[in-house]
């Protein structure tokens, strides 16, 4: 008997379309680079953006502003899901993360070269909107697109485990960018440790946003060696890709963006709560000047180290939620999680006056919760959708949701701070009743790790069409 040949034993052995090295590494890798741009300006918009791109006086209307340009780019990024969306749905998910890599690179960069409010008045403040808005639109069509090349690439039964390493750029780039910060604010100590040095903010600050340039060429380096998934090949061979994703998505997958969009409500509301409030909140003094608000009164390097070891457990426990997620069910798993959030919530004020350690169970407790929560939705949300819409999908419920959470979570947490007289009881029930509203949804929904990664979606969308054609007639 003659052995087979090469040829028959690859017809045999289906190699697939990327190795799985090479699927974790351009997953993680880009998502680490878009997450640590974008954490790198929810940093400077507490630490020195009030001082540099505002009128000078009341320093939490400042604070504000600068949460509110924050907010711009949440905004943008429904937009970006949309048109990086259409492309990853007709023309594949490859070159489309590679356009979302350098918008985000670009805008991230000319960012660090801006002239401040002091040099050219209020144009500083609108081109740090226009470059935050490009972040954002930047920032809506990279995390689908992630989240697709980890997931179509998986072994039957891992989707959620590898639909975890795009999750893990985020608490990978918080560590980069926060670490290079708090290295940087070292190097130029201050004496009032309530604000930056005046070389930190002369010049410091810009460094962060000008190594994002490093970071962007190894990250191109990784995506250009991709292949396309064999899901989106089959579709695309067979020639099932829609004409007009967003349409089809509106017309006939309107539920589950929906119920996508609240699934993440509760994770974007916890996640800016615990990074861009909590840095606020951490470094305020005890006793403020007139117009600010009290907090805990830590130094900037204090806090930053303490919010860096709560994200340790952010990303370990991202990790863990995958092989659950798989074992368990991603609705199951969310249900569970989304209860603590809620019950979190109410506990806010005994664990803050509860001293360092209360404050560090805090930190601990919020950031485990964000990595159960945040690990599933990278097999959850493209779940929802089949092949040929899955990228405009999920990312629409992923970038909308940014707008009802993360959007608004910093400036809402600002104004309940102050409303609470500098007490945070009420910024931690925000947080309860936003995850009620996503416990809700889960309950809603099915179960979707069963669910035909493969399936095109044509005939779905064709029966639809049919059935509105046969309605009009």
């Amino acid at each position: 008997m003659s052995s087979p040949t090469p040829a028959a034993a690859t017809a045999a052995t289906p190699v697939p379309a990327n190795p799985r090295s090479r699927v974790v590494l351009a997953s993680l890798i880009g998502t680490t680079i878009e997450f640590y741009d974008f954490y790198v300006y929810a940093t400077a918009a507490v630490l020195v953006f009030p001082y540099l791109f505002f009128p000078p006086g009341d320093p939490t209307a400042a604070l504000l502003a600068s949460f509110a340009v924050f907010g711009a780019a949440m905004v943008a990024r429904p937009l970006g899901a949309v048109i990086f969306g259409h492309l990853g749905d007709k023309h594949g998910r490859k070159a489309t993360l590679v356009g979302a890599l350098l918008t985000m690179g670009i805008a991230t960069f000319l960012i660090g070269v801006l002239p401040t409010y002091a040099m050219v008045g209020w144009l500083a403040p609108l081109l740090l909107v226009i470059l935050r808005i490009a972040q954002g639109f930047a920032l809506g069509g990279e995390w689908s697109g992630a989240a697709l090349v980890a997931t179509e690439n998986a072994p039957a039964g891992k989707r959620a485990w590898y639909g975890t390493f795009p999750q893990l750029g985020a608490p990978i780039g918080f560590i980069i960018a926060n670490g290079l910060f708090l290295v940087i604010a070292a190097v130029l100590p201050s004496e009032d440790p309530s604000m930056p040095s005046q070389a930190f903010l002369d010049w410091g600050w810009r460094i962060p946003f000008l190594f994002s340039a490093v970071m962007v060429i190894v990250g191109l380096w990784v995506r250009l060696r991709l292949v396309e998934s064999t899901a989106f090949s089959k579709a695309s061979k067979a020639g099932k890709l829609a004409k007009l994703p967003l349409a089809s998505v509106f017309r006939n997958h309107w539920k589950q963006l929906i119920l996508g969009t609240f699934f993440m409500l509760a994770t974007y509301v916890l996640f800016y709560l615990m990074t861009t409030f909590s840095l606020a909140y951490g470094r305020s003094p005890v006793e403020p000047p007139e117009g600010a608000q009290p907090g805990l009164g830590y130094s900037y390097n204090t806090f930053v180290l303490m919010l860096i070891a709560g994200v340790v457990f952010f990303g370990i426990f991202t990790l863990v939620s995958g092989p659950w997620a798989d074992r368990w069910g991603r609705r199951r798993t969310l249900i569970w999680v989304t209860l603590g959030i809620i019950v979190f919530g109410l506990i806010w004020v005994p664990l803050l006056g509860a001293g360092f350690w209360g404050v560090m169970l805090w930190l601990i407790v919020g950031f485990s919760l964000m990595g159960l929560t945040f690990g599933p939705m990278g097999a959850l949300l493209p779940e929802l959708f089949p092949t040929n819409v899955r990228y405009t999908g999920s990312g629409i419920a992923y970038n909308v949701s940014s707008i009802l959470g993360a959007a608004v979570a910093p400036f809402i947490g600002t104004a309940l701070w102050a409303a609470g007289g500098g007490s945070p009881f009420w910024v931690g029930v925000y947080l309860s009743v936003m995850a009620v509203l996503t416990l809700i949804a889960l309950l809603l929904s099915k179960e979707t790790k069963d669910v035909d990664y493969e399936a095109a979606g044509d005939a779905e969308t064709e029966l639809a069409e049919g059935q509105a054609e046969a309605a009009s007639l």
